[in-house]
């Protein structure tokens, strides 16, 4: 689903489509998938639901996404605030690598080993990870 676009990204193409739900998603299998094949180390035990953090279209938003059953594979799901008139549509999106994407979730203040719906958390996710 996606390739290695440079030292901090992937790049790969999704359908891109609104949500009426406050934070970006993709289909729970291939949320899982990513995480396994481009987050995790194969070292020990590690979540495989960790936020992964995406951009597309150079908007300059980083933005957290996680799995969710109700989103068709191959879709990113996005909210209002981060949607414009060509949605929806197929769009070349960049995937934060682990190390890019843990500095971003940090920077706008999460837990990167806190899951961003967790409900022992206060962490509400923002419109925008980072720049």
């Amino acid at each position: 689903m996606f390739e290695r676009f440079s030292a901090s990204y992937y790049l790969g193409r999704l359908y891109v489509q609104p949500t009426a739900d406050g934070v970006a998603a993709i289909h729970h299998g291939d949320h899982r998938r990513t995480n396994e094949q481009l987050y995790a180390t194969g070292e020990g035990v590690e979540r495989l639901d960790a936020p992964l953090v995406m951009k597309f279209d150079g908007r300059g938003g980083h933005f957290p996404v996680v799995g969710d059953a109700d989103v068709p594979r191959g879709t990113l799901a996005v909210p209002g605030h981060l949607s414009d008139d060509r949605i929806p549509g197929r769009r070349e999106v960049l995937l934060a690598s682990a190390d890019r994407a843990r500095e971003l979730l940090r920077y706008a203040g999460y837990d990167p080993d806190v899951a961003l719906d967790d409900p022992e958390t206060d962490s509400e996710p923002g419109p925008d990870v980072g720049r």
